[in-house]
């Protein structure tokens, strides 16, 4: 096994401190390519609280960014300075992975790609849950011709808010959040990783309330104002001819949908919750009676964040292209802005931001090294 150790780690650093700290930091355990070095936030209450916890260094934001050491920068800031983070950490000559989404505007997304490329630098973006056990078992049983030739799927992210259970929930309601940018990304990347990269959208977005009412009990009876819509409804038409139609919502009290199914010419294979890692991955074949459970063939079907930025760190010295890549981001946030400019032009829009389908894991792989 010698001969596929990395041959080093890359140093790693954390912009934000906030909740989804402890999962990343945890992850980079799992990794041996991955060494996380230091934290920074905007409260250096926040960043010593978790470089106690992890034992690594608190720096402010300059000094991370200044440090010589620090190879690769994770971006867990809020939605709305993801790009200005991500951007700052490029012109100082790190490469960087940021939480989903990319942006929070379309051409920001752009202009950091353009960037990252013009300094040779690597951008990525979550979510990287399709990396895990479930969605990589079930890209493997589409690409082997479990199901034959893919024609159709659906897709649902149906919830009744989070307004009830979020310590913070006013800013799922504002720009740049709601159910399509908050949920959405797991939902379109998924897809892509399964079917390749969306052709055009069609689609309508609703807005059931102009505020919400908080029952959790950080902001119990404070009015939550809605500025985005709450609920999209649309089809995706993927280059390879296959239409997914998919709902995301936070205006649905209960369903019965399973999160992604995808139909093909031979059978029919559902896909777990793109938002966790591991299963059930259930296939049904023509000619069944019933649906199959299928064992998961790959690993990581626990919580496995960082597993992107690990990837991404084993490309930044192979030179091999790294799965979740910031063209795959972008065009995830492209197909889910479609759906709100779908609605307001009445005609469905056409996806001008490519990506490449991200390879498939090999079978096998030794645990914490994702290099065959």
């Amino acid at each position: 096994m010698s001969d596929i150790l990395p041959t080093r780690q890359i140093n790693v650093g954390i912009i934000g401190c906030g909740n989804i700290f402890p999962a990343y930091a945890k992850g980079c355990s799992l990794f041996r390519k991955l060494n996380l070095k230091a934290c920074a936030d905007l409260s250096p209450d926040a960043a010593g609280a978790r470089a106690t916890e992890f034992q690594i260094a608190a720096l402010t934001i300059e000094e991370l960014l200044a440090d010589p050491g620090i190879d690769l920068v994770i971006n867990l800031t809020i939605p709305a300075v993801h790009a200005k983070v991500s951007r700052d950490v490029l012109n100082a000559g790190k490469h960087v992975y940021s939480e989903k989404p990319l942006s929070i505007d379309l051409q920001e997304g752009q202009d950091l790609i353009a960037l990252a490329a013009s300094k040779n630098l690597l951008i990525g973006c979550a979510p990287d849950t399709f990396l895990g056990a479930g969605l990589q078992t079930s890209r493997k049983l589409i690409d082997d011709g479990w199901i034959g030739k893919p024609i159709g799927g659906t897709a649902f992210m149906l919830a009744s808010g989070p307004e009830s259970w979020h310590p913070n929930p006013a800013f799922f309601y504002q720009r740049g959040a709601g159910p399509m940018l908050d949920m959405g990304p797991y939902y379109v990347t998924a897809l892509v990783h399964l079917l390749g990269p969306v052709s055009a959208v069609s689609a309508m977005t609703s807005k059931s309330r102009t505020e919400r009412l908080a029952t959790c009990k950080e902001h119990f009876g404070r009015m939550l104002p809605v500025e985005v819509p709450t609920h999209y409804s649309g089809s995706l038409l993927f280059e390879s001819g296959a239409i997914v139609n998919m709902a995301i919502s936070f205006d649905v009290v209960a369903h019965t949908h399973k999160p992604i199914e995808i139909y093909g010419t031979q059978g029919s294979l559902s896909v777990p919750d793109p938002n966790t890692f591991g299963g059930p991955v259930s296939l049904h074949r023509a000619g069944q009676a019933e649906w199959s459970e299928i064992p998961l063939a790959f690993g990581y079907h626990e919580n496995s964040r960082s597993i992107g930025a690990a990837d991404m760190a084993h490309a930044i010295d192979s030179g091999r292209p790294h799965r979740c890549d910031g063209r795959l981001a972008l065009h995830a946030l492209e197909v889910m802005t479609a759906f709100e400019e779908s609605f307001n032009k009445r005609a469905w829009v056409e996806i001008k931001n490519a990506c490449d389908q991200p390879r498939a894991f090999p079978l096998g792989l030794p645990p914490g090294i994702l290099d065959d």
